[in-house]
């Protein structure tokens, strides 16, 4: 396992780059054939968590294989920082696996055409290769309780930014002077406006600090064993 699993990652890390690559190929080439505003355009893909998230993973997946590669023989596990790096993106990648199959599979997001395959491997077969890497990958670290704090950090920054930037920018595909990049954000969309967006943004922050205790919990019980 010590020897395959850098490739397993390295893999995982170009099948989301393929991935990333494929849908925003597309959403560009929508925008430019439809005279629509490419600069929004490109802002507003990357400005969606699961894009987001799949490219720290994919960062974080290949950096991981090389640190597999350079690790000497007479250290076992992977370096705190990375441990604390790694168990962050695993959270949000599981998150972004289950919020996209529970709440937004089968609806229209606001990107333009979706690909088919691409948007698969961004929400199911990504947060699955994380999941597995949680599983089995050699060298676990555990850490502490506190970095849950750590966890929640970068999701909490993204739903500020995004309510933020929602009312002042206007969806180039609609013409409508807000966007947000997924429904349950959209006050104008969910009943109750912003105090419907607040109970989904509660739900969400409540699955993210239960999914990052379990993989904590996790890399304490590997690293104990």
């Amino acid at each position: 396992m010590t020897r395959v699993w850098p490739w397993v990652r390295l893999a995982g890390a170009a099948l989301i780059l393929a991935a990333v690559i494929a849908q925003l190929s597309v959403t560009i080439t929508g925008a430019i054939d439809h005279h629509r505003d490419v600069a929004t355009t490109a802002v507003n893909f990357m400005s969606f968590f699961t894009i987001q998230s799949n490219l720290l993973a994919m960062v974080t997946l290949a950096v991981g294989a090389f640190l597999s590669w350079r690790r000497p023989a007479t250290e076992s596990r992977e370096p705190i920082w990375f441990a604390a790096l790694l168990a962050s993106v695993t959270t949000y990648m599981i998150v972004t696996g289950i919020v996209y199959n529970t709440l937004l599979r089968g609806v229209a997001l606001p990107q333009g055409t979706t690909v088919p395959w691409s948007n698969e491997v961004l929400h199911v077969i990504a947060p699955l290769i994380l999941l597995l890497d949680l599983l089995v990958a050699p060298g676990r670290r555990g850490l502490g309780w506190g970095r849950i704090l750590t966890i929640a950090a970068y999701p909490i920054a993204w739903v500020a930014y995004t309510l933020i930037r929602g009312p002042i920018t206007v969806n180039p595909v609609t013409g409508e002077p807000w966007w947000y990049p997924y429904p349950f954000l959209n006050p104008h969309l969910v009943p109750g406006g912003f105090l419907g967006v607040t109970g989904y943004i509660i739900g969400i922050a409540i699955a993210i600090v239960a999914v990052g205790a379990a993989v904590l919990w996790w890399g304490r019980r590997r690293d104990r064993a």
